[in-house]
C-alpha cells in the first residue's frame, strides 16, 4: 500500500511553504508545489489583472499530477483546494494565521495594497478552510495556526502523529484482508 497524499492549502502568507518544507524532511515525502508546478509547465491560461496572479489550467494540472499521486507520499500545497478529486487525499491540512501577522508577512513579499487587501479578505472570512470544507469529508480536514516558529513545530508534529495513526489503521485493515 503507498503511503497518503496530504494537501496543504490557506491564505498565500500564512506559512504553506515553510509547513511543506518541513514535512518533507520529516516524512520523507514529496513537495508538490502547485505554484511551482504551473509555473515550471506553463499551466496558465491568462493574467488576472485584478487579483495580479496567473489563472491556472486546472485540466491540464490535474492531468499532470494523476500519475503522480496515484504513486502516494505527496504533500500538495496550493492556496485553492476545491477543484482537487477528494480521493487523492487522506488528509488536508488549512493552514491559518493572525491577520496582524500575516499583513507583516504579505508587506515583506512587496504585494501590492489590492493583492494584500483580497488576501487578509480570505483569511478573515476563512475562504480556504470553507472551501475545503465544501470540497472534502469533515473528518480528513484539520485546521493548523502558523504565526510562530512553535506553531510550526507543533503543526510538523501533528502531522506525523497524524501519519503514524494512519499508517497503524492501514496496517490493521491490511491484516483484516488476509
Amino acid at each position: 500500500m503507498p503511503l497518503p497524499n496530504i494537501l496543504v492549502t490557506g491564505t498565500p502568507g500564512t506559512g504553506k511553504s515553510e509547513l511543506c518544507r518541513a514535512l518533507e524532511t520529516k516524512l520523507g515525502f514529496k513537495w508538490q508545489s502547485v505554484s511551482k508546478i504551473v509555473s515550471d509547465n506553463s499551466f496558465v491560461e491568462e493574467y488576472d489583472e485584478e487579483f495580479e496572479c496567473p489563472v491556472l489550467d486546472e485540466d491540464r494540472l490535474l492531468d499532470f499530477l494523476e500519475p503522480i499521486m496515484q504513486q502516494g507520499g505527496n504533500i500538495v500545497e496550493y492556496h485553492s483546494s476545491e477543484f482537487f478529486p477528494e480521493r487523492w487525499f487522506a488528509a488536508v491540512y488549512v493552514v491559518r494565521c493572525s491577520t496582524s501577522i500575516l499583513y507583516e508577512r504579505l508587506q515583506a513579499r512587496e504585494y501590492g495594497d489590492r493583492k494584500i487587501k483580497s488576501n487578509m479578505e480570505c483569511e478573515i472570512f476563512q475562504i480556504p478552510l470553507d472551501e475545503a470544507r465544501d470540497a472534502y469529508r469533515k473528518e480528513i480536514i484539520f485546521e493548523l495556526t502558523s504565526d510562530t516558529q512553535e506553531d510550526l513545530e507543533k503543526n510538523v508534529q501533528q502531522v506525523y502523529d497524524w501519519l503514524m495513526e494512519w499508517k497503524k489503521g492501514d496496517a490493521s485493515e491490511s491484516e483484516t484482508n488476509d
